[in-house]
């Protein structure tokens, strides 16, 4: 099968519509990781078709929980997963990369700028950002829950949420939480070509 009915597909299975210049956009990027990959080391994927189910189908399974207008943080971005993805897909929100590795970082802002994407990339660590407030703060295989949300709650906005990506369901993690975190729920998604959980888990601070 090949990558745009791999893609077309996936998109279909999973409700999302998007139009045909953004599907270039997505497999745009896949073929920017693979160039980037063979130096830089972004991922450990290395053929189309599983960049495209691990990456960029898993990326937009958080699509439904992020609304236009709003802005979002993604936390140790790496490869650009899922804030480059959601920056395709949706336009109209305003994306935050950031990640400690410069080179991670250089290859973001060159897929920012192949790809035509209006978003901002920053170097460095997160409990070192100040000053900023976001409605959504994502993160994949950045850190456990806890962590996670002990290290960007300065960067909420007061109405804002968490969205970690995790595979199975985090039941130790969402146990070790802090007492003001309040767990909105734990969605499960399934992405087409993958054959492993995936969980959601939307959390914010508990109102005073």
């Amino acid at each position: 099968m090949d990558e745009q009915t791999l893609l077309t597909d996936g998109l279909l299975a999973m409700g999302l519509h998007l139009s045909d210049a953004q599907q270039k956009q997505l497999l745009a990027y896949v073929h920017l990781l693979m160039k980037w990959n063979s130096t830089y080391n972004l991922t450990a994927l290395r053929e189309a078709d599983r960049i495209i189910s691990h990456h960029v189908l898993d990326s937009l399974s958080i699509l439904s929980f992020i609304q236009d207008g709003k802005t979002l943080l993604d936390v140790g971005s790496g490869g650009g997963t899922p804030g480059i993805l959601v920056a395709i897909a949706r336009p109209n929100v305003s994306i935050t990369l950031m990640d400690s590795n410069s080179k991670k970082t250089a290859f973001l802002r060159q897929a920012i700028v192949e790809l035509g994407l209006d978003a901002e990339v920053i170097t460095g660590r997160v409990e070192s950002l100040q000053n900023r407030s976001f409605d959504y703060i994502t993160a994949r295989a950045f850190a456990e829950l806890s962590d996670f949300t002990q290290l960007t709650r300065h960067l909420l906005a007061p109405q804002g949420s968490w969205i970690a990506m995790k595979g199975v369901y985090p039941y130790e993690e969402l146990a070790q939480l802090s007492d003001d975190i309040e767990v909105n729920g734990v969605e499960t998604v399934a992405v087409p070509q993958i054959d492993a959980q995936r969980h959601i888990v939307l959390m914010s601070m508990k109102k005073a």
